[in-house]
């Protein structure tokens, strides 16, 4: 019995012994992508399109806060260039 359950213990303390069996298998093939590139690619040029929008409204809201006029109003503009592309007071992105 004592024999028994030290060969277990080793067992159980070195994987190796029990799985040396498994070794000998090829490796899986990774896994394929779900999602047609066609439709990635056009998604991504979407997603460019629309930060580079976003960005020329950030930089017009930070040349109105240049020129001195009123942060009420340049975010007021902001929200305006976004509408439809962003959300949130500060024009954060919306991700599809």
């Amino acid at each position: 019995m004592k024999h028994f359950i030290l060969a277990a213990a080793l067992v159980a303390m070195f994987p190796a012994f029990s799985i040396a069996a498994d070794t000998a298998k090829s490796p899986a093939k990774p896994a394929r992508s779900a999602v047609d590139p066609a439709k990635e690619a056009e998604h991504t040029k979407e997603d460019v399109r629309r930060h580079r929008i976003m960005a020329a409204a950030h930089e017009a809201a930070a040349k109105c806060q240049e020129s001195g006029k009123d942060e009420d109003f340049c975010m007021a503009e902001l929200a305006k260039a976004c509408k439809g592309i962003a959300y949130g007071k500060y024009c954060g992105m919306k991700h599809d």
